[in-house]
């Protein structure tokens, strides 16, 4: 056979390509709820998959059906659970696991939903001799063969500079602010910025909402140690709503709502993504203890057990479905947010 009868269409037409596209949706552990909403939200039924730990405490994975060519999205923060007695080791390890399995198991295409990227803090050697660990998970997630990472207001924009792989870095500032938007309050607003790395959020934010904004001067003298000074900016007779992207063990909005009601303002309201509310955070939240009205949060970290009465929280489920929706279908995820996904 000569080498144009080679290549005619008729010696190919004899192969069938099938060029649909499957989209499926797990969990782990550390937010299966949350997974489960968001693959209510895509009309689609959540993955199975049977997740374990072993009694020596390895974690075991094995999905139920068949992935093969699928588009697989694996739906899980790095961050404790207490209810599913996970560490945010146990959560990492867990992600690491299925990455793998959905690997071996011929997935198209893995994709990582982290809405809540673990270690994100440790992103820079503070001091020497130290590890850059948020560069660390990044390699690890790469290294077990990950596509892409779709993540949440991380705490700072060069974490996505640690991976070789296309980061997909989602705000909830759209759902924050309407939220605020849609309350009735009896004084006027002013947005407050916990410290100065923080200002080009507070004045976003602010003017979503149509509102001032005022800076707080903070120094730390050690981790997870905060002592904030004074405002820049009017908050007397207000209700100070305090902006930042996470609340851990939640000494700085403590100490920031002390300042600011010392300041003169009428109430004080939180407002944070990741409500990781580690340690003593509940104690010092409670209105009696805090003084705070309010603190909304949305759910990229599961909310532990004890919760004070003050804590609302946001379903951020439709911001990471409609993210997932047009990642599937190679579509702008920026336009969700009108190009403006790099807030926080």
């Amino acid at each position: 056979m000569s080498v144009e009868e080679q290549l005619t269409p008729s010696a190919v037409s004899s192969i069938t390509h099938d060029y649909t596209k499957r989209l499926m949706v797990f969990g782990g552990r550390a937010t299966m709820e949350q997974a489960a909403r968001i693959a209510d939200k895509l009309a689609v039924d959540l993955g199975q998959v049977d997740l374990r730990t072993f009694a020596d405490g390895e974690v075991y994975c094995r999905y139920n059906e068949s992935i093969r060519g699928a588009d697989v999205f694996l739906v899980q923060s790095t961050s404790a659970n207490l209810a599913q007695d996970m560490t945010p080791n146990d959560a990492l390890m867990e992600l690491l696991v299925m990455i793998d399995a959905a690997k071996g198991a011929s997935a198209h295409r893995i994709i990582a939903v982290m809405p809540w990227y673990g270690y994100s803090r440790q992103d820079k050697k503070s001091a020497p001799r130290e590890p850059i660990s948020a560069r660390v998970v990044a390699q690890c997630l790469e290294a077990v063969g990950v596509d892409r990472i779709l993540t949440m207001d991380l705490h700072s924009g060069q974490v996505q500079g640690f991976f070789s792989k296309p980061v997909d870095h989602m705000t909830a500032m759209p759902m924050l602010t309407q939220y605020f938007m849609d309350q009735v309050f009896d004084n006027d607003l002013v947005i407050v910025s916990p410290d100065a790395g923080r200002v080009k959020v507070a004045r976003n934010f602010a003017r979503k909402i149509g509102v001032h904004w005022a800076v707080m001067e903070k120094e730390r003298p050690a981790q997870q140690v905060a002592e904030i000074g004074y405002v820049v900016g009017d908050v007397k007779g207000k209700t100070a709503v305090l902006v930042d992207d996470m609340i851990d063990t939640a000494g700085t909005l403590c100490a920031a709502a002390k300042t600011v009601l010392d300041e003169g303002a009428d109430k004080v309201i939180a407002c944070a993504t990741h409500g990781v509310f580690s340690g003593p955070a509940y104690e010092r939240l409670a209105y009696e203890n805090s003084g705070i009205e309010r603190i909304v949060v949305t759910d990229t970290v599961p909310l532990a057990p004890g919760a004070p009465e003050n804590i609302t929280v946001l379903h951020a489920s439709q911001i990471l479905a409609d993210s997932i929706r047009r990642i599937f279908a190679d579509d702008s995820v920026s336009e969700i947010f009108a190009g403006e996904n790099q807030l926080f």
